[in-house]
């Protein structure tokens, strides 16, 4: 009986050898269209085909372009061969539309982050521009002050019998240059507030 098993065994362990070497070693294959692959070692065996690995890389030769005796050898099965293959484009055609969620997600994330940019962007120019315009009219007030003071002065002085003045030509000005001051003094008010309002 031990012996019997041991006999067994050994069949069943020659018989695995066999398989393994075979897997192992490198052969021809020469497709129905004559193409042929010279000392491929077989990678994988697949329902639809073989992996192939050649001194060119490795390439996937399928079972409806070998010979029926290949075919036989490795027990192709057109039926599960088409539903390997219609499973294997469905995982292909769900990986591609992961890819394109994703890629449509970065690409929306970075529009999202760039209109976030570009708004901070203005927002600085803005405010840039609101003190800009507000040094200028802090110096266009002190120049009209300056006017206005000249203009309030008196004229040249000469003596005529007492200390005179002479009309100071400037005075004429002080209604334009008040009515400017209170414009500008109210622009300056406004731009003011809009910039206080754009550092909030």
């Amino acid at each position: 009986m031990r012996f019997k098993m041991r006999q067994l065994n050994t069949k069943v362990l020659i018989v695995l050898i066999s398989s393994f070497a075979s897997v192992a070693f490198s052969e021809d294959f020469k497709t129905v269209n004559g193409k042929e692959y010279k000392d491929a070692t077989i990678v994988r065996v697949e329902p639809d085909g073989i992996v192939v690995k050649t001194k060119s890389g490795i390439t996937k030769v399928y079972f409806a372009e070998l010979p029926k005796d290949v075919q036989e050898r490795f027990h192709y099965d057109p039926q599960k061969a088409a539903a390997h293959t219609a499973e294997q484009a469905s995982n292909y055609a769900a990986y591609q539309k992961q890819q394109e969620e994703s890629r449509r997600e970065r690409e929306e994330a970075a529009a999202k982050n760039n209109a976030i940019l570009a708004e901070q962007q203005a927002a600085t120019n803005r405010i840039q521009a609101l003190q800009n315009r507000y040094t200028e009219l802090q110096q266009e007030e002190n120049a009209t002050l300056l006017k206005i003071g000249e203009a309030k002065q008196p004229g040249p002085a000469y003596w005529g019998g007492t200390l005179l003045h002479y009309p100071n030509p400037q005075r004429a000005q002080l209604p334009l240059l008040e009515s400017h001051l209170k414009d500008v003094r109210h622009e300056k008010d406004q731009v003011r507030k809009q910039l206080e309002k754009a550092q909030r």
